[in-house]
């Protein structure tokens, strides 16, 4: 083995790089591009007490270490102190490597980032800063409250619960304050607000959880805000000023067609992941529950069959009809030391989009994806008939699940097609979910379930029961739909299309549909679970 040269040597023994990296106000949509370059180049990610774990496991590397720094041994928060020492121990133990310290927001605003970044100056280690949205800004913007107007020409930032903060700088009632901290640090704030002389009748926006679909803004006057503070769970922060009236007309974030809702989906969290998109774009936050497991087949040999045959050029086409396949097929390719090459001269097609996809990021573009109805049968209205004359070889290999339908080989078949397809995948109903999770669908905490096949519905009502009355059942189609009623459950939203985004837009319609009920009457616009609360208050009476 030859031996190092002598810059190797040295970089081997420098200890490793660490970037302090804002991870934005809690939106997981709101880190940067330089976060995300940040968080996949990590060897080790330190983190704290309000930063997102589903960040590190969105961005950074399946072998990432991961340092929880928000709390002690004995339960107590880490002063800035004790976490500047686990970085740098961070940085020490991995010599050449790259740390990241995700921190809260902008790591420039109260995060401690003067402190944790001496510490790493002093003990030699190199140090980048990548700022992050701050809540300083991004949680007004969500309320709808801007911080400056004709108005409001000037912006204080405080700190609640610093006992240095001068009040008095903050009276002009030209000036928007923007004050952070907990209930109590917040509470006595305005206190001192008050009493340095802005005026009492001054408009405040208190908001709990910014920029995340649990976020709520509670408006009320400098001289009962204090008293509002107490009522509340975690506000997070506080503006006072002029454009605080403007939130009247510019909510857009609370005001969503599924602000707030929770919505289940029954299904493995790599399907989900464009549902939970969707759902996010309208308000509302889901919890994913599997309901099926993915297993490889009893016996490979007859995917090993296919998979040769496809190698030696015994098939004219390849039709994958969902993303379980791709992967399935995937993974043999790679068990045999094959790559996408192998389908260099094969025609491929793809049931939808999100297969597609899957195919594309193996570096495959499809042929054929169905431009209407994303099923087997929108496959087979745009799949071209056998032409002895044009097609050389007139064999369709379909890699497919256990349980599925017949439709496509069948109707391959009457096309002139010979289709040969193999079990690529068994299908297994999974593991019941958390107790707390049944529990939350039996007694209607969940504000919608959105059900994507009928599979779906007959795996969740026999691992988790049926969910409550008061919940509004979504359904893909007719087929789904149909399922969903001989267990008993109510179909409330069809998609007008076999699509996701057909799905989740429906839902949305419906949410608008309640929404506009609600303002004709008069009332409060709530939610599906707030509305069985409230319903069952008044039957306790």
């Amino acid at each position: 083995m030859s031996p190092l040269s002598p810059s190797a040597a040295h970089s081997a023994r420098r200890p490793a790089s660490v970037a302090f990296v804002g991870a934005g106000p809690g939106d997981p949509s709101l880190l940067t591009l330089a976060a995300v370059a940040a968080l996949e180049s990590a060897d080790v990610v330190v983190t704290d007490q309000l930063t997102k774990a589903s960040l590190v496991a969105a961005h950074a590397r399946p072998d990432v270490e991961v340092v929880d720094a928000s709390h002690g041994t004995h339960g107590q928060p880490l002063t800035h102190a004790s976490r500047a020492k686990i970085v740098v121990q961070a940085a020490k133990a991995n010599p050449g490597g790259r740390v990241v310290r995700l921190m809260d927001g902008d790591p420039t605003t109260f995060n401690g980032l003067a402190e944790e970044a001496l510490a790493c100056r002093k003990a030699g280690i190199t140090v980048d800063i990548v700022p992050g949205v701050t809540a300083v800004t991004a949680v007004p913007a969500y309320a709808g409250i801007p911080l400056t107007s004709p108005a409001a020409s000037a912006v204080h930032v405080i700190a609640a619960g610093d006992s240095g903060a001068d009040y008095a700088r903050s009276v002009d009632p030209r000036t928007t304050v923007v004050l952070l901290g907990n209930a109590a640090a917040l509470a006595g704030a305005l206190v001192a607000l008050a009493d340095a002389g802005r005026d009492p009748a001054t408009p405040v926006a208190l908001t709990e959880q910014g920029t995340t679909t649990r976020q709520c803004t509670h408006t009320t006057d400098l001289a009962h805000a204090a008293t509002v503070v107490a009522t509340l769970g975690h506000p997070s922060l506080a503006v006072v000023g002029p454009t605080v009236a403007l939130r009247e007309q510019l909510s857009w974030f609370e005001s969503k067609a599924l602000y707030g809702w929770r919505v289940l989906i029954p299904r493995t969290q790599d399907q989900a992941g464009s549902a939970v998109a969707l759902l996010a774009t309208h308000g509302a936050g889901a919890d994913v529950v599997p309901t099926i497991s993915v297993e490889p087949p009893r016996t490979p040999h007859q995917m090993d069959r296919a998979i040769k045959g496809l190698v030696t050029g015994r098939y004219e086409w390849v039709g994958f009809t969902s993303v379980n396949a791709v992967k399935a097929v995937r993974e043999r390719f790679e068990d045999f030391g094959l790559d996408a090459r192998a389908f260099a001269g094969l025609k491929v097609a793809a049931v939808g989009g999100v297969t597609a996809e899957a195919l594309r990021a193996w570096g495959i573009n499809p042929d054929l994806v169905p431009t209407g109805e994303k099923s087997a049968r929108g496959l087979l209205s745009d799949w071209p008939e056998y032409d002895a004359d044009l097609d050389p070889i007139n064999r369709v290999f379909l890699p497919r699940a256990d349980i599925a339908t017949d439709t496509l080989a069948a109707g391959l078949q009457e096309m002139g097609w010979e289709v040969e397809d193999a079990t690529a995948y068994r299908t297994v109903r999974a593991a019941p979910p958390a107790p707390e999770v049944r529990e939350a669908i039996k007694s209607g905490d969940f504000d919608a379930v959105v059900f994507t096949s009928s599979s779906t519905v007959r795996n969740l009502v026999g691992i988790a029961g049926k969910p409550h009355p008061s919940t509004v059942i979504a359904c893909i189609g007719p087929a789904t739909a149909k399922t969903a009623e001989e267990h008993g459950l109510r179909v409330d939203v069809l998609a007008p299309e076999a699509s996701v985004a057909s799905l989740i837009e429906a839902l949305a319609e419906y949410g608008r549909a309640l929404a506009r009920q609600a303002h004709e009457a008069g009332v409060p616009v709530l939610r599906p679970s707030a509305r069985r609360k409230v319903a069952s208050r008044r039957k306790a009476r």
